[in-house]
């Protein structure tokens, strides 16, 4: 009896601790950052053209014909993305609000030196389907203005897990994606929805990435902060059977996930898969920004981009 009560005043002193950390440093969100830095961790992001001569299709499967795809406005927007100033724009967008950086440019990047073409009546609005960091982080509110009042474009922007956005381009209902899933985008690639844009190589344009990012609440009882890398921290979770929000959606993000959890446990994105698991590991099916929500709410684990996370906390738990 005077084990488990030692134990039951350990587990007090610890909460009280994290409460008494979070106190101090005037943050109203609990969930931190645990364990990121990790090569597993590595979020590139790839935009890519519509191919009009796509096999679109309808949800069903069934062929869909007289799909209108603004190739004109997809080169423009890819091509002030790739040009020397929107890269700058997209390496420093944040650091200055949030004291470091949310999103790197690859050293590899293409630079496009060409000409943009303005927007024509025809061609002035164009559809982004993209996944929801990218959004809910911010950048796409800080970039598309300024190539907007630069060339007169009108960019309607559709977010979703990168799963659904690529299915959106699919049905013809976008005219270029930007998502973080390399092995979704070469599929796409591969079944002949993709195009290369005048001034580029290949279909895939890869040009920022940043790191996604293990949180949990402060008090961390997995012990994920002292796990040597991210798979044990994942394990660690499994095996204790803490409370862990996935997105469910097959984004970038949710296919990520997957690619962490112990081999044995089975996970995938069938619900089958994890029916036995229910009683820890939950499955939202919704954007990043909602999970973050959930998370803090259910002082759970989550896997997330740097980026949202950072825009999370600094609006104090809040994602519109």
């Amino acid at each position: 009896m005077k084990k488990i009560i030692s134990l039951l005043l350990a587990c007090v002193m610890l909460l009280g601790l994290a409460a008494t950390c979070a106190a101090e440093s005037g943050l109203v969100v609990d969930t931190c950052i645990l364990k990121e830095a990790d090569d597993k961790m590595l979020n590139t992001y790839t935009v890519i053209a519509v191919n009009p001569e796509a096999p679109f299709t309808d949800a069903d499967g069934n062929a869909v014909s007289d799909v209108a795809v603004n190739t004109a406005g997809a080169d423009a927007l890819i091509q002030w993305l790739l040009t020397q100033d929107a890269l700058d724009l997209a390496g420093n967008y944040g650091v200055a609000e949030y004291g470091e950086y949310l999103f790197y440019v690859k050293d590899n990047a293409p630079v496009y030196k060409g000409e943009i073409a303005p927007a024509t009546e025809e061609t002035k609005v164009i559809r982004l389907s993209t996944t929801t960091s990218v959004k809910d982080s911010g950048l796409l509110g800080f970039l598309l203005p300024v190539f907007e009042e630069a060339y007169g474009y009108t960019v309607e922007v559709q977010s979703a897990g990168t799963g659904k956005a690529i299915n959106a381009a699919k049905f013809g209902n976008a005219d270029l994606i930007l998502v973080h899933s390399k092995s979704q985008e070469e599929a796409f690639v591969e079944e002949g929805f993709a195009r290369v844009v005048d001034g580029f190589e290949a279909e895939r344009i890869s040009f920022i990435y940043n790191y996604f990012v293990l949180c949990g609440p402060s008090a961390d009882p997995a012990g994920v902060k002292d796990c040597e890398s991210v798979l044990d921290a994942f394990a660690a979770i499994a095996e204790g059977k803490f409370t862990f929000v996935s997105r469910g959606d097959a984004s970038g993000t949710h296919t990520k996930e997957l690619s962490l959890w112990p081999a044995e446990l089975g996970i995938t994105k069938e619900a089958e898969s994890f029916v036995s698991y229910t009683d820890w590991y939950v499955s939202a099916n919704t954007g990043m920004g909602a999970c973050l929500v959930m998370a803090e709410e259910m002082g759970a684990y989550i896997l997330t981009d740097k980026a949202t996370f950072l825009t999370f906390v600094a609006n104090d738990g809040i994602m519109g």
